[in-house]
């Protein structure tokens, strides 16, 4: 283990390290959480998922007393006895979406370009269909025009022409981090949303709401839009072993992978040491 005693805030990622590859989250890695928890740590789920899949996220990670969603955008505070009270609520402008866009465009061609614009429960997302998205039952055709009419959560784009490490780096040469944010988080698409909006700047709220230390902040994850999170976190830093090789080298441990509830194995132990 990186450092002696326990964390005070911990942080996981869901698809592709809490989450199973069959999309189901076991009873170990439940019952992990809520030992967690009853320890007196907080417990955050960090995730790219939109709003519109609260449901589904609460349903994966029920320990949470925090949600950081969007990729940091969107940030809900689960504990209030009152009711879940949004901390956090970010968007892209269109205009600026479709200026990063145009930009990419005129680089590496055509786009496939799908974005996020309703936060409701189970809202589709709108633009180009893909037959690669994994979530068609979300999804609305819509066109450009319609897709950066009005502010956005997120806007995703990618091409055949390039993989989407490819076309990530391309993205973060061209735009710069005071117009949108870019990353990737396994979906094959890039991902993009507003200035100084990651998981990282999203934690930050959760840790400033309790009081608590970037180093006193343990965080899981397995791609790149992680890095920022694995970046600010001073406890310890953890990939599963399926991770991205960007994350699996930025990680001071390696565990299982997420298959094999490399999460709730490595908070098993650390909680019993």
């Amino acid at each position: 283990m990186p450092r002696p005693g326990l964390p005070k805030l911990i942080a996981t990622d869901l698809d592709g390290t809490l989450v199973r590859t069959d999309n189901t989250v076991s009873a170990y890695t439940h019952e992990v959480l809520d030992r967690v928890r009853a320890a007196g740590i907080p417990v955050v789920g960090a995730t790219g998922r939109g709003p519109r899949l609260t449901e589904l996220t609460r349903n994966d990670i029920r320990a949470a007393d925090f949600l950081v969603m969007a990729g940091g955008g969107w940030v809900v505070d689960q504990s209030d006895p009152a009711g879940p009270v949004v901390l956090r609520e970010e968007r892209l402008p269109g205009p600026v979406l479709a200026h990063v866009l145009s930009t990419l465009e005129a680089e590496v061609g055509p786009l496939t370009v799908m974005v996020e614009a309703m936060d409701s429960h189970d809202a589709p997302l709108w633009g180009d269909f893909d037959p690669s998205w994994p979530y068609p039952d979300r999804f609305e055709a819509r066109s450009r025009a319609d897709c950066v009419a009005s502010d956005v959560i997120k806007g995703f784009a990618r091409t055949a022409d390039h993989d989407v490490d490819t076309l990530l780096a391309v993205g973060r040469r061209l735009i710069p981090a005071d117009v949108a944010t870019l990353t990737q988080a396994g979906l094959g698409f890039v991902e993009i949303t507003p200035p100084g909006v990651d998981k990282a700047s999203g934690l930050a709220v959760v840790a400033q709401a309790l009081g608590v230390d970037p180093d006193d902040v343990l965080v899981f994850g397995d791609m790149p839009n992680d890095l920022p999170m694995f970046e600010w976190a001073g406890w310890g830093r953890v990939a599963v072993s399926n991770a991205h090789p960007t994350v699996r080298r930025a990680a001071d441990e390696v565990t299982l992978r997420n298959d094999d509830d490399g999460v709730a194995v490595y908070l098993d132990r650390l909680l019993s040491r």
